[in-house]
């Protein structure tokens, strides 16, 4: 029986498919725009993704200005440049074009040009008092979700750790999901955007607040993604690896609105917060590791995900079967050229301490796991990583 009431909200509007990016032009006709910012990295702007989004624009005669200062798990500080860059522009809109960084930076952005004040005055949950300007939020990775979801991820290089502002108010006005934008991907970056997603799904789908109409999107996420990552990896020209990873990623943020993740998430802030690693690799080193800490809370869960992820568990018991999901992960990892260990990203052994004092930090994402996460283990979960 579920623990608490299902809210389940979502973007006011999806457009999924391949060639969707040609809707773009009605989608900002329908926010009755005067004139967009279009927020992307200088990477997306170098390989024309973001050139061929405003030529796009352009010609369907919608104005429209550029800002291409998104930076990999941008810091809090990219905010106030991107609302500064739309307020001097003349923007009523914005439309963030690229991975989960450029999506929220968007969303924060928007905030910020409503509501005044400074981003620390809305990290936590329901902080922001007004909606933002009318946003949409084009992924071009299959990874955070962030295109329908709540949720907005900064980086706080001061307390080297990664803050997160959860409102409704940072819902997309239009979510549009275009595979083909994501088949120039390269493979690393593949690798890791595609592990983001699978935790996403897996730590809703095994959450302590878990929804069983959320399950059913966590549990086709973590099909999707187990059955298409390693050929996107190898194959990022497939149409049909990069529509299921999109679609993948897509329920998989969905589920974070009404559900969220859980402790894999808390011990990975850290990670990026203090030694820049790229949040889908932290989660994905840290998450067979928080698995198997949880793997007691519902063994049924785990042998579903073992199941999901192609593992045979017809004749084991439910404890075997639950305990092939762990090998199911770390076998996905190896294949897609995903570390595990934290030695093989130069951490040092002595951060252990104080990087698992920063997670318990976390208190939003850690009271959601399904087995109760204290300070001595988040040291073991890290030791075990390392």
């Amino acid at each position: 029986m579920p623990k608490r009431l299902l809210n389940f909200k979502m973007s006011d509007r999806l457009i999924l498919g391949l060639g969707a990016i040609a809707e773009l032009p009605n989608a900002v006709r329908s926010l009755g725009a005067k004139k967009s910012l279009l927020v992307t990295d200088s990477g997306l702007v170098q390989v024309g993704i973001a050139g061929r989004v405003g030529d796009l624009l352009t010609a369907a005669g919608i104005p429209h200005a550029l800002y291409q200062g998104v930076e990999p798990d941008p810091r809090i500080g990219i905010v106030a440049e991107c609302a500064d860059a739309a307020r001097d522009g003349g923007c009523d809109a914005l439309i963030g074009l690229g991975g989960g960084s450029s999506l929220d930076i968007a969303k924060m952005a928007s905030v910020l040009l409503t509501n005044g004040g400074s981003v620390a005055d809305f990290v936590g949950i329901n902080q922001v008092p007004r909606p933002g300007l009318p946003k949409i939020l084009i992924p071009t990775t299959s990874g955070t979700g962030s295109e329908v979801t709540p949720i907005a991820v900064l980086s706080d290089k001061d307390e080297h750790l990664k803050k997160g502002v959860v409102s409704d108010f940072l819902y997309a006005d239009v979510a549009l999901v275009d595979p083909e934008l994501t088949l120039g991907l390269p493979p690393r970056i593949t690798a890791f955007t595609g592990m983001d997603a699978l935790t996403h799904a897996i730590e809703a789908y095994t959450n302590r607040y878990a929804q069983p109409l959320v399950d059913v999107f966590a549990l086709e996420a973590i099909q999707l993604i187990g059955t298409n990552l390693r050929r996107a990896v190898a194959y990022g020209d497939d149409p049909e690896a990069r529509y299921n990873m999109s679609l993948g990623s897509l329920l998989g943020g969905l589920c974070l609105g009404p559900v969220n993740t859980a402790a894999a998430h808390a011990l990975a802030y850290p990670l990026g917060g203090t030694y820049d690693v790229p949040h889908g690799v932290a989660n994905s080193l840290l998450l067979p590791y928080v698995m198997r800490f949880n793997l007691v809370s519902d063994l049924h869960k785990f042998a579903n995900i073992a199941a999901a992820l192609g593992k045979v568990t017809d004749g084991l018991s439910l404890r075997d079967a639950a305990a092939l999901a762990v090998d199911a992960v770390i076998e996905l990892c190896d294949d897609i050229g995903i570390c595990t260990h934290m030695r093989d990203l130069d951490i040092p052994e002595d951060a252990i301490d104080e990087m698992a004092e920063a997670a318990m930090k976390v208190t939003r994402l850690l009271g959601n796991n399904p087995r109760v996460v204290r300070l001595d283990d988040a040291r073991r979960i890290y030791r075990e990583a390392y």
